[in-house]
């Protein structure tokens, strides 16, 4: 990129020279927006596809998310893949309360988002049921693409949060 075209935060280095303005809740929501750090809650062979999202060819180290914790208080986003059985159901909300704000979930495949093809009384019908679900990523399993452009879309709504106007209401 060169110094002439203009970045996401609007900077132009022959306009403004060394000077960055910008609003605060831009800046910190950019800085949340590349540093997502996901829990992964593998159940099933979605799992499977959510290791290959890390792996070299999909590289999810790309936008800042290769840092999976397995601990819910250094995480702020839970991919949920697989199937959720009701034993699991109150282990993985118990996990998402643990979480510090602001978290967010992924459905990852059709099991997570829906029970997929397990009708029975010992599955979730959707992780919704139990978790405020931020993105679905649909398939059976769904491909480490499909994962990716969940965490893109993640990241638009990141940028579009307002901090301030929270932290006030907060304190």
């Amino acid at each position: 990129m060169s110094q002439s075209q203009p970045t996401e935060l609007g900077y132009d280095s022959k306009i403004e020279g060394d000077l960055l303005v910008t609003r605060l809740d831009t800046a910190i929501n950019w800085f949340r927006k590349h540093s997502i750090w996901p829990m992964p809650m593998g159940l099933a062979c979605c799992a499977i596809e959510l290791m290959g999202s890390g792996a070299s060819r999909f590289d999810i180290a790309r936008f800042g998310s290769e840092v999976m914790r397995f601990s819910p208080r250094q995480s702020d986003l839970m991919i949920v893949a697989g199937t959720v059985t009701y034993k699991m159901a109150l282990i993985v909300q118990r996990l998402y309360e643990q979480m510090t704000e602001p978290k967010w979930v992924i459905a990852m495949g059709a099991c997570a988002s829906t029970g997929g093809m397990y009708r029975s009384y010992a599955v979730l019908q959707g992780v919704d049921r139990i978790l405020p679900v931020d993105f679905y990523v649909a398939g059976c399993p769904p491909r480490p693409e499909a994962l990716l452009d969940a965490l893109l879309k993640l990241q638009a709504k990141v940028m579009r949060e307002p901090v301030l106007a929270t932290l006030k209401k907060s304190s």
